[in-house]
């Protein structure tokens, strides 16, 4: 499986900013995201579910005042950070695209698929 590198494990506080990344998603360029939550890495494509905008109100900023939900600037819109789950606004039901991730040897990597690719240069 490739992997490639976003950031370094301690640049990601847990309920603090994300990590923005560049990516390919299907032919269009685009940006994921990662964060942590409950201690863990979760990435995500940065695209509300709602209407395909980003979701973060400053760059790397998903996480709203609770600290309990990754929030769309745009529509208000809160999804679990777990799960990318829309629990709540225009999109309830729906979920944001997850990307696999991983945490080793002090490095955060997330891994393309079918979908999401990495960007050619």
């Amino acid at each position: 499986m490739k992997s490639i590198a976003i950031c370094k494990s301690e640049e990601l506080i847990n309920g603090g900013k994300g990590v923005r990344f560049p990516l390919t998603a299907g032919s269009d360029d685009a940006v994921g995201f990662v964060i942590r939550y409950a201690n863990e890495v979760h990435a995500y494509l940065n695209r509300c579910a709602h209407v395909p905008v980003e979701l973060d109100w400053n760059p790397g900023e998903f996480i709203e005042s609770s600290g309990l939900f990754i929030m769309c600037a745009t529509h208000g819109a809160i999804y679990q950070p777990e799960t990318g789950y829309c629990s709540g606004g225009p999109c309830r039901g729906s979920r944001l695209r997850k990307i696999e991730v991983s945490e080793s040897d002090g490095t955060v990597y997330w891994h393309p698929d079918d979908y999401i690719q990495a960007v050619i240069a």
